[in-house]
């Protein structure tokens, strides 16, 4: 499994843009190109949960951290901030927006894209992460097409998550 990414993030919207930005670059060095639907898909969920995180788990003076990884047969997605009292609602409770409201797709987005999502606890550090995996159909051939055909195992997290485990 190649090294993940760990970046932490300034908590405004340049921030979050650029969280996109790493993400695709990181992908089409893993080899996942742009433009394809993987690509399409992981980078529309960390726009999504970077503008989450940026509007509302900011606190004045904290970052945000993006960490993409690429386990067994998905790519994952985690945004952590520091916001310990704000906290988005549970994969399958998210609430459909209004048409006519400008705001409130973010979720619904991420639910139709992500094969698995929740929102943990971040253990010994304040705040929440929302983690995402985005199944990679084809991932064997992949990585066997870079010559690391075996299966690795993702490192121990310092928090549970859905993902984590997968």
């Amino acid at each position: 499994m190649p090294d993940p990414l760990t970046q932490r993030l300034s908590a405004t919207p340049r921030g979050a843009r650029l969280a996109r930005h790493l993400v695709l670059n990181q992908l089409h060095a893993w080899g996942i190109p742009h433009g394809s639907t993987a690509s399409d898909a992981v980078a529309l969920t960390v726009a999504e949960l970077a503008a989450n995180a940026v509007t509302h788990g900011r606190v004045p003076g904290r970052d945000f951290e993006l960490r993409l990884s690429l386990p067994t047969g998905s790519i994952r997605v985690e945004v952590s901030d520091t916001r310990t009292e704000s906290r988005p609602p549970k994969p399958g409770d998210v609430p459909p927006p209004h048409p006519l409201d400008e705001h409130g797709r973010g979720l619904v987005l991420v639910e139709a894209l992500a094969g698995r999502w929740e929102v943990v606890e971040r253990g010994a550090s304040p705040g929440k992460t929302v983690c995402a995996e985005v199944d990679l159909p084809g991932w064997l051939s992949m990585v066997r097409g870079r010559g690391a055909g075996r299966q690795s195992v993702s490192p121990p997290r310092e928090h549970s998550c859905c993902c984590a485990d997968h």
